[in-house]
């Protein structure tokens, strides 16, 4: 066989396992730019060591998007950094990308966002032992590999994220009523330079981060802590209107009534605990966003 039709079929079995590669590694990463990333980098190494002597493709480009995702926890851990496009569940869920069942799954299981948030009080690997393990079924034998630990190690890993998982705060995210009456009162709070009000909604753990775009806009990557978050947002939310983003209560600053950037809210017991800023206009263009009246 010719090298070019070797590409061809080595590009043709590795995509039969991009969607399932793609949800594997946002689970982990929690960024969909980063999992993306971490899918081109493991057909970069199966480009270059082949898959002749693979007999079990899918679980070997499972094990190495799971290395791959690892290393990038690690290296965020010991930066404390956090992903700029951490996935916000109603706006994020954009039209533009579907991704076939795996995604439609893998979206209905973020509506949780209160998961989202415990995933990311995990270790690197207690994560990864969770999410491949729990979430996608990869036995204990293969996941053990991939954090060089023994099987037994890797159990008590996933066995403690699961604990944590289960203990999780229920998010007022599935009440929508609540949720817009939390949303308008964040509004309202920043409208009228209120900071007591302001902070009394904030979690004491609040993190804001933005993508990148909205960076460029002059927002900080992350910002932690209520009393920062506050004085944050006071000096710079004030034009920011309700708005329903793909049915979800959100925020928008929409200059001449065009969204520039979305604020999407994580809510858990009645506190906001993380606002996502973005403004990447790709992402901007897949969303249904109705404005309403203030």
């Amino acid at each position: 066989m010719h090298d070019e039709d070797e590409n061809e079929l080595l590009t043709a079995r590795f995509e039969e396992h991009r969607n399932h590669l793609r949800a594997v590694a946002f689970r982990i990463l929690g960024s969909l730019s980063e999992a993306d990333d971490a899918v081109q980098e493991t057909w970069l190494r199966l480009s270059r060591s082949g898959a002749d002597e693979v007999e079990n493709l899918g679980g070997w480009l499972t094990t190495v998007i799971g290395r791959i995702c690892l290393d990038i926890l690690r290296t965020r851990a010991s930066r404390r950094e956090e992903p700029l496009d951490t996935y916000v569940p109603g706006p994020a869920d954009s039209r533009a990308d579907p991704l076939g069942p795996e995604h439609e799954a893998l979206l209905a299981d973020a509506v949780s966002s209160a998961l989202l948030v415990v995933l990311d009080t995990l270790t690197p690997a207690e994560r990864l032992a969770f999410v491949l393990h729990d979430l996608f079924a990869v036995p204990f034998t293969e996941v053990a590999p991939v954090l060089e630990r023994t099987p037994a190690a890797a159990r008590q890993l996933a066995s403690r994220a699961r604990r944590r998982v289960r203990d999780a705060p229920t998010a007022t995210d599935a009440d929508p009523g609540r949720r817009r009456e939390i949303v308008a009162a964040f509004l309202a709070a920043t409208r009228d330079g209120d900071f007591d009000a302001l902070l009394a909604l904030l979690d004491p753990d609040v993190v804001v981060r933005a993508d990148r775009a909205a960076m460029k806009a002059g927002a900080a990557g992350e910002v932690r802590g209520a009393a920062a978050v506050a004085r944050t947002i006071l000096g710079r939310a004030r034009a920011l209107r309700p708005a329903l983003v793909n049915g979800t209560a959100c925020a928008v600053a929409a200059p001449g009534g065009q969204p520039r950037v979305v604020f999407g809210f994580t809510i858990t017991d009645g506190r906001i605990t993380g606002i996502d800023l973005r403004a990447a206009p790709e992402w901007l263009g897949g969303l249904d966003v109705t404005i309403l009246a203030d």
